[in-house]
């Protein structure tokens, strides 16, 4: 049976993941328009690498997560140590939310408190409906599958 928490919480990390990889081949204004530092478009107009590295480092972390959700949800075959990585990926997104007033006040560079608040509700709500599917599926998540 299908957890469709994970199918969701998997569904979530591919969009996130294909609107970063969007901004390596949407350029400057993709960058800015998804709120990225001002410093990362500035550098992409001069066609420096680094703002696609990073980039695409992260398109690629959340791919991974998405494959890991699916996986849980059992859209695709069982990857290595599924429910060690779900609550890893699950507790990532929730601590990525809590730290918010930390970085809004301790955050390096020119990301606004609207961002960083906009984007923190972001991930909690990848971590929540994780956290919902972890839950509803425990015991399917285990090794005797």
């Amino acid at each position: 049976m299908t957890n469709i928490w994970l199918a969701a919480g998997g569904t979530l990390s591919a969009v996130g993941s294909l609107l970063h990889l969007g901004c390596i081949f949407g350029g400057p204004s993709w960058y800015r328009a998804l709120g990225a530092q001002e410093r990362m478009a500035r550098m992409a107009e001069q066609g420096k690498l680094e703002p696609a590295i990073i980039t695409f480092g992260i398109a690629l972390i959340l791919a991974v997560w998405a494959a890991y959700a699916f996986s849980g949800a059992g859209l695709i075959g069982r990857l290595p140590l599924l429910r060690t990585g779900l609550v890893v990926i699950c507790a990532i997104y929730l601590a990525r939310a809590a730290a918010l007033p930390l970085m809004i006040r301790y955050w390096p560079g020119n990301l606004s408190p609207t961002f960083l608040t906009v984007s923190s509700a972001i991930v909690l709500v990848f971590g929540v409906v994780h956290l919902i599917g972890l839950m509803t599926g425990w015991a399917q998540l285990s090794g005797d599958r």
